[in-house]
C-alpha cells in the first residue's frame, strides 16, 4: 500500500473514527514505514502486587527492554527449528 495513502487513512481516521479504529489504522501506517512490532498488555503477577512501583518502571527500563528482546529472539529461533523438523 502507498504510504501517502496510509497518511491519509490515517489523518481522517482520527478525525471520523472511534479510538480503538483510529489505533488500528495508526498501527497498520507505522507498521507500513517502519519495523514490525506487538504490543503486549502485562499485567503485574500474583503475589506481586507490593511491588507496584517497580512494576510499573520496568516499562522504561532499557535492561528490562533488551532482556525482552532477547527473549524474543530466543522464542523465535525455537520455532524456526520446530518449522524445519516438521
Amino acid at each position: 500500500m502507498d504510504v501517502k495513502k496510509l497518511v491519509k487513512k490515517w489523518l481522517l481516521s482520527r478525525k471520523r473514527k472511534p479510538e480503538s479504529e483510529y489505533e488500528e489504522a495508526k498501527r497498520k501506517f507505522e507498521m507500513a514505514i517502519g519495523k514490525p512490532f506487538i504490543t503486549l498488555k502485562l499485567e503485574i503477577p500474583n503475589g506481586f502486587e507490593e511491588l507496584y512501583n517497580e512494576f510499573l518502571k520496568l516499562e522504561k527500563d532499557d535492561e528490562f527492554r533488551e532482556e525482552v528482546k532477547d527473549l524474543i529472539k530466543k522464542r523465535l529461533l525455537i520455532d524456526k527449528r520446530q518449522k524445519k523438523r516438521s
